[in-house]
């Protein structure tokens, strides 16, 4: 493939960044076959968000990250929308797979919902590029098929959460607005009242938080 020429000038970048040597982890300086190219745009274009955020994200320096020809995204990808809203679908699908995760073991409906918002900020530490892209940025296409059925996976099932708890509309943007809220201010390292906490205290305080925006139990 001639545009991976690039790749193979002792010295490339890896998924994340760094310089390499070209033997220095084992591997041969075989350049990404066609087989994993959309994952290793994927890995390359989530840590170029984290470092030049969204609004300096380009397709090339997506491209140049993953050690391939600024052409090479077109065989997955037909510009950087394409690539943002593939990355906005992926991030949705960890962010879903960061709260069921975090749901195992609850104990009832109740403590499952709180569950999910700690989720929903243990996705935003971990993944904050992902995080800002799906829920601030408008540079993916939120139409696309994929996406919407990515996101919509998300918002259904925080619905499905409070439903099942026997609230309604007004619970879900509780529930909605206060998980977020927590996130994005934790995220941005704003959040002042948590700051110098122990993870045990933040952790208690959140709970105690969250389930003050849940409907009141019957009890």
């Amino acid at each position: 493939m001639s545009g991976l020429a690039g790749a193979q000038r002792g010295v490339k970048k890896n998924l994340y960044g760094g310089k390499i040597g070209r033997y220095a982890l084992g591997m041969s300086e075989k350049p990404y076959h066609h087989g994993d190219l959309r994952t290793a745009l994927l890995a390359a274009a989530e840590k170029e968000l984290t470092e030049k955020g969204v609004e300096g994200f380009s397709l090339r320096s997506g491209a140049k990250r993953a050690g391939v020809s600024h052409a090479a995204p077109a065989h997955h990808f037909r510009d950087t929308v394409g690539l943002l809203t593939a990355l906005a679908t992926e991030g949705f699908t960890r962010f879903q797979d960061t709260l069921d995760a975090r749901e195992v073991g609850a104990a009832d409906d109740r403590d499952r919902a709180v569950r999910a918002g700690l989720g929903y900020l243990e996705f935003a530490l971990a993944r904050p590029a992902l995080f800002r892209l799906i829920f601030s940025s408008a540079r993916p296409d939120f139409a696309a098929p994929d996406l919407l059925a990515a996101a919509n996976r998300a918002y259904d099932h925080l619905v499905g959460l409070v439903a099942t708890l026997g609230g309604g509309e007004t619970d879900v943007i509780a529930l909605w607005a206060t998980s977020h809220g927590i996130a994005d201010l934790s995220a941005g390292q704003k959040m002042r009242t948590l700051q110098g906490k122990s993870p045990e205290e933040r952790e208690a305080m959140i709970r105690s938080v969250l389930l003050r925006c849940l409907p009141a139990s019957d009890g």
